[in-house]
């Protein structure tokens, strides 16, 4: 029965792995001081490959199937130990088996704000994050250049290494895309397609094949934030140019007013109010002209009606010198209501 036990231990006659889910990449079969039976079998599951190592040289390779191991289904192993045809003795051989099934929502971000180089804007400074998706695609070279002779190797080990290289290729991403930044920003699907091309041929040098990658936050400057929210709202309107003009009046207006009116009350809303409506008169009349030129032509002969302009600096200083009167109480609350509304109704 110890005679039993002992060759047991020495001959391997079934070679397979059964993953855990654990995020396991690379699992090394334990040999120890056993050796593979000839003609043993060998079991490769879906979204798995099995890689045979001699004396640190990667021999053959499998997919998913069952194989029987003779040296005509290991024929590199069978050159490089310079068998014969009819060889059939145990041999030994480092057996590392690969998950190449999809390994999802993958995190990457940037932990600090990185710098970009945009042709518009010159240096930028960004913060993003999102997620991918890879696979190992050529276990071969992932067994070089990463994996190597350890026991088991994991998503965990390659994380900071794959994050690592998204970080570095986020700028040349945009440098190499054509597409100014603030498009890139306002577009998160298009800026996943820049970074996936830059990023694909860097993974597959490890072996590693990007199977998806997302962008789903750009966090940028706040001068540059304001720029983007603005070619937002131009892009909302479209082709419409009365529609633009609306959209520019009404950006106008409260900056016109803060400004204009140098402080609080009636006499500053009143001037804010004057500006706003002047700037929409003016901004109307100058589109319908650049819209019909015939329109001016036309309208020439008719001899329109002369409207007084208002200068809503005026109104403004009337409106403080009547409110001084209310206050000292030579005027009645209802004579300077009915004064103020008079006043704003020449500025519509």
């Amino acid at each position: 029965m110890a005679l039993m036990d002992f060759i047991k231990k020495q001959f391997i006659d079934i070679i397979q792995w059964t993953e855990t889910g654990d995020g396991t990449l690379a699992w090394r079969f334990p040999m120890a001081d056993m050796e593979i039976q000839n003609g043993a079998s060998l079991t490769v599951r879906e979204s798995q490959m099995a890689v045979f190592v001699n004396e640190g040289q990667v021999a053959d390779v499998f997919g998913p199937g069952i194989y029987k191991l003779t040296t005509q289904t290991l024929p590199v192993l069978t050159y490089l130990k310079n068998w014969d045809k009819l060889f059939e003795s145990p041999f030994k051989s480092d057996v590392y088996f690969f998950s190449t099934r999809q390994q999802v929502d993958q995190k990457w971000g940037t932990p600090q704000p990185i710098t970009v180089r945009d042709k518009d804007f010159g240096a930028v400074r960004v913060r993003a994050f999102g997620n991918y998706s890879f696979r190992i695609g050529d276990p071969k070279l992932f067994h070089t250049e990463i994996s190597g002779t350890r026991d088991v190797y994991s998503v965990t080990d390659l994380d900071g290494q794959l994050r690592g290289l998204v970080l570095q290729n986020i700028s040349n991403a945009i440098a190499s895309s054509g597409v100014p930044f603030l498009d890139l920003a306002a577009n998160q699907i298009e800026f996943a397609q820049a970074l996936a091309a830059q990023l694909v041929p860097e993974f597959s040098k490890i072996g590693i094949k990007l199977e998806n990658i997302t962008v789903q936050n750009v966090s940028l400057p706040e001068e540059l934030q304001k720029i983007l929210d603005q070619k937002i709202g131009m892009g909302m309107v479209g082709n419409d140019m009365g529609k633009f003009m609306q959209y520019q009046t009404a950006q106008a207006i409260p900056k016109i007013a803060e400004g204009a009116g140098g402080g609080s009350g009636i006499a500053g809303d009143a001037m804010g109010l004057g500006a706003g409506v002047a700037l929409g008169q003016v901004l109307a009349q100058n589109l319908a002209q650049g819209l019909n030129p015939n329109n001016a032509a036309a309208a020439a002969p008719t001899q329109q009606p002369v409207v007084a302009v208002v200068n809503p600096a005026d109104v403004m200083t009337t409106l403080e010198k009547l409110a001084e009167l209310k206050t000292k109480g030579i005027l009645t609350q209802e004579e300077f209501d009915a004064k103020k509304a008079e006043l704003l109704k020449k500025l519509v």
